[in-house]
């Protein structure tokens, strides 16, 4: 497992979009999707410690409801969502509460929570959809990469789809460059191979080291930062 620095708020990629948010003992968990527990790498049990679950739209990658049941048979946490996951969740009898633009606290967490726009996906509805920016270093834009993110300018760390069926490489690249951040953890590459994902990061590593812009390389589940 990789850890760099040794200070600050620790932030962990469990395959694609699932991350794990830690501070002063607090673990927040955002988007436990269907490539989560895929093919056994990681365990419900690795959350087994989590204070809380952000789930940010309907997606399966993002919000899969099998995955948050074996999550709550270990650790019964609060779930924080949209108005539009909570149906689904209402109908489980599994209880949730919807959080709206605004400023949001758990434990050692500032969460603004900020609508934000799903880029387009071929003949799929687009989903409500809500963004992070976390403790004030954080910019987690989820699938989103409008230009009203970029009032974010400059922040610490951008957490940047690195493939997708909405986006090529080029357009993604262009979005980071506009926002401009000093650190960026790439997400949702859990449909790829592993040398095409190590392709892949090595493309931006290029491109974003001549912006003086720190792209961190994370692989295996677990694999963190800390900032």
């Amino acid at each position: 497992m990789i850890v760099r620095y040794r200070t600050g708020m620790k932030v962990s990629k469990y395959l694609h979009s699932c991350l794990a948010f830690e501070l002063d003992g607090y673990k927040l968990l955002f988007d436990p999707g269907n490539f989560t527990f895929a093919e056994g790498l990681v365990k419900p049990e690795a959350f087994a410690d989590v204070q809380a679950i952000v789930v940010t739209h309907i997606h399966p990658d993002h919000f899969y409801l099998e995955n948050i049941k074996k999550i709550l048979a270990i650790n019964k946490v609060p779930i924080y969502t949209t108005a539009e996951v909570s149906k689904v969740l209402e109908k489980e009898n599994i209880k949730c509460t919807i959080w709206e633009d605004g400023i949001h606290y758990l434990g050692p967490f500032k969460l603004q929570v900020i609508s934000v726009v799903h880029e387009p996906v071929l003949d799929n509805p687009t989903p409500q959809m809500i963004g992070f920016i976390i403790n004030d270093k954080v910019l987690h834009p989820v699938d989103s990469m409008e230009d009203a993110l970029l009032i974010h300018t400059g922040i610490e760390l951008l957490i940047m789809v690195t493939m997708a069926p909405f986006a090529r490489e080029i357009r993604i690249a262009a979005f980071a460059d506009k926002i401009k951040p000093k650190q960026i953890l790439p997400v949702h590459d859990g449909y790829a191979k592993d040398f095409f994902i190590k392709q892949r990061y090595a493309n931006y590593n290029n491109h974003f080291k001549k912006q003086g812009i720190t792209f961190h390389e994370l692989y295996q589940p677990a694999d963190s930062i800390i900032i």
